[in-house]
């Protein structure tokens, strides 16, 4: 089953052009959505909970429209991003009240859990929280009244890899107790590396690649070797080229084919989300 389906959509903001043909994101997995800042994930998850309305084409969350059905849909989304729209003056415990009257599903006991859990100071205005502080109490209050789609932007920006991975051991183990979907929009690849099913990779408004991670792993290398070789046909079968003194190194996805033709006169190491952003970005220009 898919928990949103995106038909036909395209949204225009000055010179920016969102155009998404169709793209369906599957219900129960974590799903990196990567790109570039300025690629259009911020405008796409917008879009999906229906603070934007599409220029053209459709987009559906648990089957309804997202900008018929807004209101109703957002009640059942846990939202992370910037701003967190949370009042500044207000403590962690104020807003706990204010907010959880919103939502019937809302769980007093397992708010409580996460809040020991990071131990943050109910007490403590929101202004005066720590950035990573921060984000851990908007992820808190994303999951606390149980959503069934948890939307993720940009969640982990800024932050030091200690807090980093607590946010993520968190959204993981909560997803093994809930029957929840992730859409992760994120430019630091590395967070998905550990904790996604599915990626998709946005470039100026357009899906260029959508594949499921373990099949990633297995896909894509990077493969290095001498300028010579580039005489050979070989550019074929390469991305986004990088050339220096010493020779080339690119992204590829025929790893064995190269292997069996060049042996050892190319050199393999598997490719990570980062590498494959970078070289599929320069491939695209070139």
């Amino acid at each position: 089953m898919n928990v949103i389906e995106i038909e036909g959509l395209k949204k225009q903001l000055g010179n920016f052009t969102l155009d998404i043909p169709n793209l369906v994101i599957k219900e129960g997995y974590i799903t990196g959505f990567i790109g570039q800042n300025g690629a259009g994930k911020t405008t796409t998850l917008r879009l999906i909970m229906g603070l934007l309305i599409p220029d053209k084409g459709e987009i559906k969350v648990f089957g309804q429209s997202s900008s018929q059905k807004g209101e109703a849909i957002r009640n059942q989304i846990g939202y992370v991003g910037e701003p967190t729209g949370y009042f500044s003056e207000a403590t962690v415990e104020q807003t706990r009240k204010m907010i959880a009257p919103f939502y019937t599903s809302w769980d007093n006991d397992l708010f409580n859990k996460y809040i020991n859990l990071f131990a943050l100071d109910r007490s403590k205005k929101i202004k005066e929280l720590s950035q990573g502080q921060g984000k851990q109490f908007a992820l808190i209050m994303a999951l606390a009244h149980r959503p069934k789609l948890i939307l993720l932007d940009e969640p982990t920006a800024n932050l030091d890899p200690v807090v980093r991975h607590q946010i993520l051991d968190l959204l993981m183990e909560h997803m093994q107790h809930e029957e929840v979907s992730t859409f992760y929009s994120t430019h630091i690849t590395s967070d998905l590396d550990k904790a996604s099913d599915y990626i998709i990779m946005l470039q100026k408004g357009k899906v260029v690649m959508y594949e499921d991670k373990e099949q990633i792993d297995d896909k894509y290398y990077i493969v290095k070797g001498s300028k010579g070789l580039l005489e050979k046909g070989i550019q074929n079968e390469l991305i986004g080229i990088d050339q220096n003194k010493f020779g080339f190194q690119a992204l590829t996805t025929k790893k064995q084919m190269l292997e069996n033709k060049f042996g050892k006169d190319l050199i393999f190491e598997k490719a990570t989300l980062e590498d494959m952003m970078v070289y599929i970005e320069r491939g695209n220009r070139s």
